[in-house]
């Protein structure tokens, strides 16, 4: 369970408007900065925000404020919420902002080609997707694969590198076990961040291109009829160079 309140902006609002606290025991409780709460105070820092009550949402007591209030050295404490407990171990996909989705395929196709003892549930865990998303990167059949340029998520911020470590040792040790682990070879291919990000880029045909490297504006049919011409042409030529028999009876 954390130590800090939801909504903490907004119980900060209202401790703000509705007790006699001061801005130190406000910034402990909802984790702010001391000049940032005296902002919310003077109304230049969250303007706009309706006040939430940490005590109709069971998030403080009367008598904890009370207290806070006679002592102004006395540290706000969050009451204990037992619905809320392990709310923080809570299974499911990873959110990942809507600023940083777009990046997703650029970090599957990474971890598929640098990490390829991951599995799909791994990867989809690490950068918060789906499974059809990683077997189309793998099968290359994702519809913008020709734009798509590997990128380390740990530099994209889509996932830490503990996480990443502890998924690749844990499917390490999944290998091993099974009897599959993993070949000299396939280590040397494992590389960095700092050195995935310094890789110059794979070369790759624009889409609009694709399909076009085995097209050729010659006609096979011409060619043969080419060949054709050349022969009519030499038959010709042969013909009228033959020798004059008349002239040679006459000599």
């Amino acid at each position: 369970m954390s130590d800090k309140p939801i909504m903490a902006k907004a119980t900060a609002v209202w401790l703000c408007d509705n007790t006699t606290l001061t801005f130190k025991q406000i910034a402990d409780f909802c984790g702010f900065h001391e000049l940032e709460v005296q902002g919310i105070a003077d109304g230049d820092v969250a303007a706009g925000v309706k006040g939430f009550d940490p005590i109709a949402n069971n998030q403080l007591t009367q008598e904890e404020i009370d207290k806070a209030e006679a002592d102004p050295l006395h540290k706000l404490k969050l009451k204990f919420y037992a619905a809320a407990a392990g709310e923080e171990k809570r299974r499911g996909p990873r959110y990942t902002p809507l600023s940083k989705r777009q990046d997703r395929p650029a970090s599957i196709y990474w971890l598929v080609k640098f990490h390829p003892e991951l599995t799909d549930g791994q990867i989809s865990k690490l950068v918060g997707t789906t499974k059809p998303t990683i077997q189309a990167i793998r099968d290359r059949t994702h519809w913008n694969i020709n734009n798509i340029e590997p990128i380390d998520p740990v530099a994209l911020g889509l996932c830490k590198q503990s996480e990443l470590d502890a998924a690749v040792q844990k499917a390490n040790a999944k290998k091993a076990k099974d009897g599959e682990a993993m070949s000299d070879d396939e280590r040397r291919k494992l590389v960095s961040t700092e050195q995935s990000l310094g890789m110059p880029a794979e070369p790759k045909m624009p889409s609009a291109r694709a399909g076009l490297e085995a097209f050729s504006l010659s006609d096979p049919r011409d060619d043969e009829e080419e060949e054709e011409d050349t022969r009519d042409v030499s038959d010709a030529e042969s013909f009228f160079n033959l020798p004059d028999d008349d002239e040679d009876s006459k000599d």
